[in-house]
């Protein structure tokens, strides 16, 4: 085989994975539609290194509407005008990170799920880039109040205590509701 029928069949193949990855990856997210994921990848993490408690999953129903103002109020403001990226808090900890050298977070909350339902904890580029790619996902197949509900059931509330209707069990012998 030629050299170069070697790269067209390389770049072909290259390509190929690239669709199927992407066609995999819409189809998992599409089907957070409807199907409550049963566990996540920062759940998977913890439970590595010990106890994990939940997440005891609470459809939206049962969700407290003054705790999902408080999730919002606390993590992310502009959430429901944004289409995933807050860019002006990204600028600000951008601007922050060159002034003072200080890493300052700018996640808004569809970033952060799409990191703690998909990815791992540990921050690199790769994983920032795969958290960008997973919140594009997220924003184009679900809706703001179907992601607020994924979080509020997937998000760490103390150490390996996931979903707000566990820690509220725990810290407050009350439901989510």
């Amino acid at each position: 085989m030629s050299s170069f029928k070697f790269a067209a069949t390389l770049r072909r193949l290259i390509l190929w994975v690239l669709l199927v990855i992407i066609f995999a990856t819409s189809a998992i997210v599409l089907s957070l539609r409807w199907v409550d994921p049963a566990t996540s990848a920062f759940i998977l993490t913890a439970s590595g290194k010990g106890k994990v408690r939940g997440p005891l999953w609470a459809d939206w129903e049962n969700i407290s509407p003054w705790l999902s103002m408080a999730i919002i109020s606390a993590e992310d403001q502009k959430f429901p005008f944004h289409r995933g990226f807050d860019i002006g808090s990204i600028r600000q900890a951008v601007r922050e990170r060159i002034r003072r050298g200080r890493v300052r977070g700018a996640s808004t909350i569809t970033q952060q799920l799409a990191k703690n339902l998909f990815l791992w904890p540990q921050r690199s580029w790769l994983r920032k880039g795969l958290e960008v790619y997973f919140t594009l996902l997220l924003e184009v197949f679900l809706s703001k109040q179907r992601i607020l509900e994924l979080y509020v059931n997937l998000a760490e509330f103390g150490p390996s205590l996931f979903s707000a209707g566990e820690a509220a069990r725990i810290y407050f012998s009350k439901n989510v509701k």
